[in-house]
């Protein structure tokens, strides 16, 4: 068993354990009630580089990244820095996130907010909406096509955005068949842990035209954002480097001025 099959037999036990606690009914009637999810498509074809910034207080590679007390005060300040999205871990055992961080980021923030877990259920993305996502993250590597196509369907249903995260070309030809339009190109390997951020070069050209564009992991410093954004990245989504900069406001700007230099 590689290290994504590990993370997603336990995100199945804790899906499982919620399902019992919140039925599907219950999340449905809280759709209901929902404003309009945000559109983030416009922000992200902008000029320049997009930021998606990550509240992200560990990960299966590097273990303890930050003691993250107020989610929504972290967004906030990634908000302040210009960033056009927040993205939102909610995964528990390995990522230490959780729903109701989401809660908290959504009521703080009037930007976009992405749900990125390890989604392999539809229940998820009535979860997702329920807590005020915007955009919800699917890795084709996770799902058959016949799921991807059927997550993308509910995800037009229920006004959210799909982030559809793919590292092989095999896997972005089956993201673009399925219909995605915001493509992520994830440097890292899921079933390694292994980041080689070439892996977005080698791969963008087998994005079509009019999809956006969106680099994943492996970002350290300004340069590396200036670099995606140079080999084709709409928008780059960063964790780790904002969460241990001290300052992620000022680092969020500085990521955008040097992919606009």
């Amino acid at each position: 068993m590689n290290v994504l099959d590990q993370i997603v037999a336990g995100v199945v036990e804790d899906l499982t354990q919620r399902m019992s606690e919140t039925p599907l009914s219950l999340l449905r009637s809280r759709v209901v009630d929902m404003p309009p999810a945000l559109d983030p498509m416009p922000a992200f074809r902008e000029p320049g580089v997009a930021i998606i910034a990550e509240v992200k207080r560990k990960s299966p590679s590097k273990g303890e990244l930050a003691d993250i007390s107020d989610p929504a005060a972290l967004a906030g300040q990634y908000a302040g820095g210009g960033a056009s999205a927040i993205s939102v871990l909610t995964e528990r055992r390995h990522f230490g996130g959780s729903l109701a961080d989401l809660d908290a980021v959504r009521n703080h923030v009037d930007i976009a907010v992405l749900r990125k877990d390890f989604i392999v259920d539809p229940y998820q993305l009535w979860e997702a909406r329920a807590h005020g996502a915007d955009i919800a993250l699917l890795m084709v590597v996770s799902l058959s096509d016949s799921q991807l196509a059927d997550m993308l369907g509910l995800c037009d249903e229920l006004g959210l955005t799909a982030l559809v995260e793919s590292h092989t070309a095999e896997e972005i030809g089956r993201a673009v068949d399925a219909g995605a339009k915001l493509l992520g190109i994830n440097a890292r390997d899921l079933t390694t842990l292994n980041v080689d951020r070439s892996v977005f070069a080698e791969l963008v050209a087998f994005v079509p035209e009019g999809s956006v564009r969106v680099a994943e992991s492996g970002v350290a410093s300004p340069k590396d954002v200036a670099q995606y954004h140079h080999w084709g990245a709409d928008v780059v989504l960063i964790g780790e480097a904002l969460v241990r900069s001290g300052d992620p406001r000022t680092a969020i700007r500085r990521f955008i001025e040097a992919a606009n230099v």
